[in-house]
């Protein structure tokens, strides 16, 4: 599974990232920028290393963690989780847990296309990427 996502993936589609981020909390202004944009993400794996960067005209995050276990994160959205990455039926898991809330955020590929499923409070996200 590892090696179907490593690589660069660019922002195809998306539904209801706007909802997702009121769901997270996230304020009105940085709503509005980071709605439109179409963010690249590389996935690399080194052994048990792994890196998720996330590269937007807004930001630029780096996220580097071993799976199942727990690290601190700080999103782009400035928000500080605990984060716990696990690797199941083919599917990536991110588990954020920050002030009494919880998101989870799924990757896996499909047809060649990174799928990404996000959801907080019953509030989905589905958004899908090509590889570069």
């Amino acid at each position: 599974m590892a090696d179907k996502l490593q690589g660069c993936w660019k922002l195809i589609q998306s539904d209801g990232f706007e909802e997702y981020m009121k769901a997270l909390g996230v304020d009105m202004a940085t709503r509005l920028l980071a709605s439109p944009l179409k963010p690249d993400v590389v996935i690399s794996v080194n052994g048990d290393d792994w890196s998720i960067k996330t590269v937007s005209s807004f930001k630029t995050t780096d996220l580097c963690f071993k799976l199942n276990e727990e690290i601190d994160e700080e999103t782009a959205d400035k928000r500080k989780c605990k984060t716990i990455f696990t690797l199941k039926d083919n599917k990536l898991t991110q588990q954020q847990k920050w002030n009494g809330k919880e998101s989870i955020i799924t990757r896996e590929v499909n047809n060649g296309q990174m799928i990404t499923d996000c959801v907080c409070n019953n509030v989905k996200c589905h958004r899908v990427y090509e590889k570069k």
